[in-house]
């Protein structure tokens, strides 16, 4: 969000939130079938070097197209030390983040009850919890600036947005990786088959995209938010109850397609736009900055604890141990078994997200409506409520 806020000043704050959710589609529409061109006719390792080298063309016209932070564009409390890295944040959330996520992984495939699994987990809470404790000594002493202000998530509704932002991206995240198992690995779909049944996301993105930056003015987020977040758990839905799996694509699937991404991409630019309205302009890089964080995070250990479900089933289902539990097979009962279960947990991941939508945002006002503060616009030391903010 910042390089957009620099570059577009001018642009609306409905428009600016909108507008990355926007090229996700657009990426997912070219990407699919780029993909799944490469991987039929080349090689699956060339789909990664082809991002790679697409990735090294953009770094490099950021370069030449993005102009300088202007002195002026954030104005920071008195007081405040000049931006600095703190090392030893970034090795303790960092190590923290990697144990935990390690020990997720690899929990189902060396078994649960194994010494250092548990072991690693409590290890990685605890980097966890210095790095938060660190954060605050930083923030209160000022003698370096934190990596993440601990004082913002005080604003409980903040705290809520990111909790929602981890549990709606694991289930929308979860639901895309076991529906491309169950069409290659299952139904023995080519990658390029497999691709264009993940057509219809990018597709009806764009045109989420074009509607939801309207409505942002004119509906309650929190209807939004309700909206979006129901829509991703629906999704997951589908391809959990036992619908025969022979039938045709458009009847269930085509459908989970289109609910998924109406979710996600009516769901991000909210959570985005409330992130840039609850916090103050020096603090709305670090609230973008957690936003995403919050969902990569989300993704990854939803789908950790999902392949651990997924392997239990199988194992279950075959009647071996998790270790031997082997590979998903083309048209086999335990794997559709433990691809269902894994879809039940990204099914109760979006529930949970709407719970708390349900229960933290009800009566929430119209934030994108006219009036408010934009990203690009400071506040004022003590600013007045405004309607809508009561509402």
């Amino acid at each position: 969000m910042s390089p957009l806020i620099i570059v577009f000043p001018r642009v609306s704050t409905n428009q600016m939130n909108t507008s990355p959710a926007a090229g996700a589609p657009l990426g997912a529409v070219i990407g699919n079938v780029l993909g799944g061109i490469i991987a039929e006719y080349v090689s699956w390792k060339w789909v990664f070097i082809v991002i790679a080298l697409v990735a090294f063309v953009i770094c490099v016209a950021a370069l030449f197209t993005i102009p300088p932070s202007p002195p002026s564009a954030v104005t920071r409390p008195d007081g405040l030390p000049r931006p600095s890295v703190d090392w030893l944040g970034a090795v303790l959330i960092t190590g923290g983040l990697l144990a935990l996520l390690f020990a997720l992984t690899e929990g189902n495939i060396v078994e649960w009850r194994t010494p250092w699994v548990p072991i690693l987990i409590v290890v990685s809470l605890i980097l966890v919890a210095l790095f938060a404790a660190w954060q605050h000594y930083l923030e209160k002493t000022g003698k370096l600036a934190p990596i993440m202000k601990v004082s913002i998530f005080r604003n409980t509704k903040f705290s809520a947005a990111m909790a929602i932002m981890a549990l709606f991206f694991s289930s929308f995240n979860g639901f895309l990786v076991y529906a491309t198992y169950f069409y290659q690995d299952f139904q023995g779909h080519s990658a390029l088959q497999t691709t264009l049944r993940f057509l219809p996301t990018g597709i009806m993105g764009v045109v989420t995209v074009a509607i939801v930056s309207q409505l942002l003015a004119r509906i309650p987020t929190y209807l939004l938010l309700a909206i979006g977040n129901l829509c991703v758990a629906v999704s997951p839905l589908l391809f959990a109850v036992p619908i025969p799996p022979k039938t045709t694509y458009w009847a269930w699937s085509f459908p989970a397609m289109v609910l998924s991404v109406f979710g996600t991409d009516t769901t991000f630019p909210c959570l985005v736009l409330f992130t840039s309205h609850s916090l103050p302009q020096a603090d709305q890089a670090i609230g973008g900055a957690l936003v995403n964080a919050m969902g990569q995070v989300g993704r990854a250990m939803g789908l950790a604890v999902a392949t651990a479900i997924q392997t239990a089933v199988m194992a279950r289902e075959r009647g071996v141990s998790v270790e031997d539990a082997g590979e998903m097979l083309e048209w086999d009962e335990a794997t559709l078994g433990g691809l269902r279960a894994a879809e039940w947990w990204n099914f109760g991941l979006g529930v949970a997200a709407l719970s708390v939508v349900l229960i933290a945002f009800r009566g929430t006002g119209i934030i994108g409506k006219k009036g408010h503060a934009g990203v690009s616009r400071p506040r004022p030391a003590n600013p007045a409520p405004s309607h809508d903010e009561e509402k």
